[in-house]
């Protein structure tokens, strides 16, 4: 069994500590679609194009369980309005 709710930053933390390219302006979109009624967003990607790393990078982001402020400031999504106002502040499923 595995943890379904607020899942934490950990998936994450391992994904930046190998070969990463940042993908964090992903977040902003999602960030600007939040409360419109354009808010349901799906990923369909190729096998092996990296749908497990974002879905882990969204994880970390939104998890209100865990600060993931650290691994967020020095990439692209840190200098984007919404950074610190959707950081941290929702249930993970």
């Amino acid at each position: 069994m595995g943890i379904y709710l607020n899942p934490g930053n950990e998936g994450f933390q391992t994904i930046l500590n190998g070969i990463y390219v940042d993908k964090t302006g992903l977040i902003d979109f999602i960030n600007s679609t939040l409360n419109t009624p354009g808010k349901l967003t799906c990923f369909s990607r190729p096998r092996r194009f990296g749908k497990s790393f974002a879905a882990k990078m969204l994880c970390a982001y939104y998890d209100r369980s865990c600060d993931s402020h650290k691994f967020f400031e020095e990439l692209e999504i840190s200098r984007r309005n919404s950074f610190d106002k959707y950081l941290n502040k929702f249930d993970v499923i």
